[in-house]
C-alpha cells in the first residue's frame, strides 16, 4: 500500500485535467479539470496545491507530450515549465514527468467507443487524458 496518493496531470494551454490514484496504488480515478491561461502565466497552481494537501498527495506525475521522433516540442516545454513552476512552490513534494504521446488519443478513442457526445468529451477529455496518465505510471510500478 502507497503512504500517499499520487496525482496525475493532462497540461494543456486552457485546461490541466487531474486524476488521483487509489490509496493502494492500482488504479486511476478523474477528479478535477483546472481551467488556466497559460499565456499569461496563470496555472492553477493554488487549486492545485489546495488538492495535493487534501488528498495528502506525495507524487505528481505530469505527461510529457514527446514528439514520435521523441524530441520534445512546445507542448512539452509547457509540461516542463509547468513542473517548474509546481516544483518552486512545492520543493518537498516528487514530481515524475511521463511520457504520455499516445494517452489523449487513447482517451479519446475509448470516450468515442463509449459513444459519449461531441460536446461531452470536451468536458471530460483531459481528466481522461490525465488518467491515462496516471494509470500507466502506475502499472509500470506494479
Amino acid at each position: 500500500m502507497l503512504k500517499h496518493k499520487i496525482i496525475g496531470l493532462d497540461v494543456g494551454s486552457r485546461t490541466v485535467g487531474v486524476a488521483i490514484s487509489d490509496m493502494m496504488g492500482w488504479t486511476a480515478q478523474g477528479l478535477d479539470t483546472l481551467h488556466i491561461n497559460e499565456q499569461q502565466n496563470e496555472l492553477g497552481l493554488d487549486t492545485l496545491i489546495d488538492i495535493i494537501n487534501r488528498e495528502r498527495v506525495g507524487t505528481v506525475v505530469i505527461g510529457l507530450p514527446k514528439n514520435m521522433n521523441n524530441s520534445i516540442g512546445f507542448r512539452g516545454e509547457a509540461s516542463l515549465h509547468y513542473k517548474e513552476a509546481l516544483a518552486e512552490r512545492m520543493p518537498q513534494l516528487e514530481i515524475v514527468m511521463w511520457d504520455e504521446r499516445l494517452s489523449t488519443m487513447a482517451a479519446e478513442r475509448s470516450l468515442l467507443e463509449a459513444d459519449v457526445s461531441r460536446s461531452k468529451r470536451k468536458k471530460v477529455i483531459d481528466k481522461m487524458a490525465a488518467v491515462f496518465i496516471l494509470q500507466g505510471y502506475l502499472d509500470s510500478l506494479n
